[in-house]
């Protein structure tokens, strides 16, 4: 047969169950990053996703692979909560603020503040997926502010990083110490935050505002 003008063979897809093994590892490993911060044993992992070790290792060769996987997940389910906040103000202007007051709750409850410490020394933060799925959440956060700023309803005084700032402090979780009711004041405190982003401003804030360029010097 000439192989010039044999059809391509496309590769295998992956089984059902494997990919239900990879979300599930996934899950886990956030769950327990969560509770416990970055450096949790994986056969920790392994036994919280009710895998075996070698599982882990068949899908993630490494710490390092598997704690980028659980950045991408994270990352491209709060963009997407940000991106539905975005339509929320284009179909209602009037909504615009609420809207952002949905996203940074459900964001809360994503622990978005996790990834914070994730990003260690060793983490490669400039890996392309990473950046991708960065350039895309900055990207419907920038887009869902704006559009509370143009509805009239955010102080003009505050930038996305304000926002970022905030929510990753009041959200970011405490690995190893023995606080787990923290995380009933989670809501409560964010929505005392939200309050004081609405316009008209009740007073001046110190300094300047928070940007993602300030977020990203090292």
């Amino acid at each position: 047969m000439d192989t010039a003008t044999a059809p391509q063979r496309r590769a295998p897809r992956p089984r059902a169950d494997a990919l239900r093994n990879r979300e599930r590892i996934v899950a886990a490993a956030r769950e327990m990053f969560v509770e416990h911060g970055p450096d949790v044993p994986l056969d920790e992992v392994a036994r919280r996703a009710g895998v075996g070790n070698a599982t882990v290792y068949r899908h993630f060769a490494d710490r390092g692979e598997l704690v980028r996987q659980v950045v991408l997940s994270v990352t491209d389910r709060v963009a997407a909560l940000a991106e539905q906040g975005v339509a929320t103000a284009d179909a209602d202007q009037d909504a615009s603020f609420a809207a952002l007051r949905t996203f940074v709750h459900a964001a809360a409850d994503e622990r978005i503040g996790a990834l914070c410490p994730m990003l260690q020394t060793g983490f490669d933060p400039d890996h392309p997926d990473l950046l991708d799925a960065r350039e895309r959440l900055e990207r419907s956060i920038e887009d869902l502010v704006e559009r509370a700023r143009a509805a009239g309803q955010l102080r003009t005084d505050i930038a996305v990083g304000d926002l970022l700032v905030a929510l990753s402090q009041l959200g970011r979780p405490l690995p190893g110490t023995p606080c787990p009711n923290m995380d009933r004041f989670v809501h409560r405190h964010l929505q005392l935050f939200l309050d004081g982003l609405m316009a008209p401003a009740r007073s001046e804030l110190p300094g300047e505002a928070a940007t993602l360029e300030d977020l990203r010097q090292r």
